[in-house]
């Protein structure tokens, strides 16, 4: 690594400038860097919030590198009269909270033994052995509160090439905590560009096995969020050439539906509607019955929400084609709603076009109306109710149900257009035939 070109002659020099940012002139975040730096304490911005500044991307997170330990971190917060959490520290961590903004404070640290997972670790001033600690070069940039860049590992370079590349031996990056395995390829998925890193892609598939040992919880969060990239059909192709998807999602069968899915989310259509959606892709690139759909979903330890939703878009309870006319579309969006009826119109057309490599603009026109009347539907209510079967003499049990049943069979048929002095004289005429 000593004669890469990509590196800086020495890594404590800067090696670039950020330009003015927003989430850096904030006055909650001068604040806590003030606070921080009273005493004269050194302090960097670390990981994504550079990353995404680099890019002109919008920052999730501000992480914030510091020589202090965690103690003289709490008391200089507190001094400041900013709210401070130990959230992690133990390992060196608490958080610094001001109104809505939080900032994760970590102590620089270098591992002194590493098992699995876990490390002991012990703290250090070497911004560099810090960085050596990191996942990834483009995760192992700093940045001072003048916005000077440090740059270690040539993560400022591997992101202009779009080069997702370990710190390190990835190897050995992988062992420490195998999550990053899955990292690797969500985060080529968000900033990388073929080819992958051949020494990456070599060790995920030398380590893939590991990835049993993984939490549900953790396997989903990576999972969401790489189905969250522009386009994660190419990514999880790759994954599954490499043998590796099939550690965690052997299910997923249909990677081309899910591509065109992607397509039609973000690029075929523009709707405040329609977006990118994870639950929806995941459902789209599977393959399983209803039983099938609820195991992956207690896999991944889903919310009832999301399981529920999985199933209906795996395991579809009505069938959605580009030949169903209006009264038809109207009746299925009564019965499921809008939202899960979208889910389902889209999954179906993204399958219909990639089975057909293509569509008609006919079809594509049909599909369209289909998506414009879930848009624009109203939930209706049959005008008439039980009440009104009583009103008529009907005793209670069920009869009534039934003949109401016949009259919203009736009312459906017509569009849900007869209003309540129709369906009244319809429940009469029905209930004077005997409700037949």
């Amino acid at each position: 690594m000593a004669n890469d070109p990509t590196l800086p002659a020495h890594p404590e020099d800067p090696i670039g400038q950020l330009p003015p940012q927003p989430w850096m002139d904030a006055p909650e975040t001068r604040a806590v860097i003030a606070a921080l730096t009273r005493d004269g304490a050194q302090v960097r911005f670390v990981g994504g919030c550079v990353r995404d500044s680099v890019l002109r991307r919008p920052i999730k997170d501000v992480d914030i590198a510091t020589h202090d330990p965690p103690e003289r971190v709490m008391t200089l917060l507190d001094a400041a009269g900013i709210h401070a959490i130990p959230t992690g520290i133990a390992h060196g961590t608490v958080t610094a909270v001001i109104g809505k903004a939080h900032y994760e404070i970590t102590t620089l640290r270098e591992d002194v033994e590493t098992f699995g997972r876990h490390a002991r670790v012990a703290y250090t001033d070497d911004w560099t052995a810090d960085a050596a600690r990191r996942d990834f070069t483009i995760n192992a940039m700093f940045a001072d509160p003048q916005g000077r860049i440090y740059d270690p590992f040539g993560g400022l370079a591997d992101l202009g090439a779009g080069r997702v590349r370990f710190v390190g031996d990835p190897v050995r990056r992988i062992a420490e905590d195998v999550l990053r395995l899955l990292r690797f390829f969500r985060f080529h998925a968000h900033y990388g560009r073929p080819p992958m890193n051949r020494a990456a892609l070599t060790a995920c598939r030398r380590m893939a096995p590991r990835l049993s040992a993984l939490s549900g919880e953790r396997v989903a969060g990576e999972l969401v969020r790489l189905l969250q990239a522009p386009d994660p059909a190419e990514v999880l192709i790759v994954m599954r050439a490499e043998d590796i998807l099939q550690h965690i999602l052997p299910e997923a069968h249909a990677l081309d539906r899910l591509k065109v899915l992607t397509w039609l989310e973000t690029r075929a259509m523009v709707r405040e509607s329609v977006g990118p959606d994870p639950i929806r892709r995941l459902g789209a690139m599977v393959t399983a019955d209803a039983a099938g759909a609820k195991a992956i979903a207690e896999r991944l330890k889903l919310s009832n929400t999301q399981a529920v939703r999985l199933s209906a878009i795996v395991a579809p309870p009505v069938a959605i084609t580009a030949g169903m006319d209006t009264p038809a579309v109207r009746r299925i969006l009564r019965r499921i709603g809008p939202d899960r009826f979208r889910d389902l119109a889209l999954v179906a057309w993204a399958g219909e076009r990639s089975r057909a490599n293509g569509a008609s603009s006919d079809a594509t026109a049909r599909w369209m109306a289909m998506l414009d009347a879930a848009d624009s539907w109203v939930p209706v209510a049959l005008p008439v109710r039980g009440k009104d079967c009583l009103d008529l003499g009907l005793a209670r049990g069920k009869a009534v149900g039934a003949l109401l049943t016949d009259v919203e069979r009736w009312w459906e048929d017509r569009d849900y257009r007869p209003g309540r002095e129709e369906c009244l004289a319809k429940l009469k005429e029905l209930a004077g035939a005997g409700g037949g």
